[in-house]
């Protein structure tokens, strides 16, 4: 993400606390939650918004089969890209698991992956077995 973008403040403060297992959600004095970045509450517009601790695993709420990649990604097609949720506040990332593995309700873990294409840092979901 750019420095140069106040609209990006926050994000790459996000995916580090990810990526040590320390990830977290903005709560605003009302209690709905967003994820960062984020200067205001987008539910009600209240401010100040103050970290909250999310829990590491999750379940897949939906996700896509991606073959025709943007360009920024075009070195790590095909992959699957999902929606999951972790205590109602909902994340986007890769999923690390063949489609053909892929379920709705699927238990995941989040982490941090470095993409092919950018070498940037991305938000991935690891397959976890629904007995642990």
């Amino acid at each position: 993400m750019s420095d140069d973008d106040p609209g990006d403040a926050g994000y790459d403060e996000a995916i580090e606390a990810i990526a040590a297992g320390e990830p977290y959600a903005l709560v605003c004095p009302t209690g709905h939650r967003t994820v960062p970045p984020a200067q205001v509450c987008p539910e009600c517009g209240a401010r100040p918004l103050k970290e909250t601790s999310l829990p590491t695993r999750g379940a897949l709420l939906t996700y896509n089969v991606t073959h025709v990649p943007t360009p920024a990604f075009a070195d790590d097609a095909p992959f699957v890209l999902g929606i999951a949720d972790f205590d109602g506040v909902r994340l986007t990332g890769r999923v690390q698991a063949p489609a053909d593995a892929v379920f709705v309700g699927m238990p995941v873990a989040v982490a941090v992956e470095t993409t092919a294409t950018t070498g940037q840092q991305t938000i991935v979901f690891e397959p976890v077995p629904e007995a642990e």
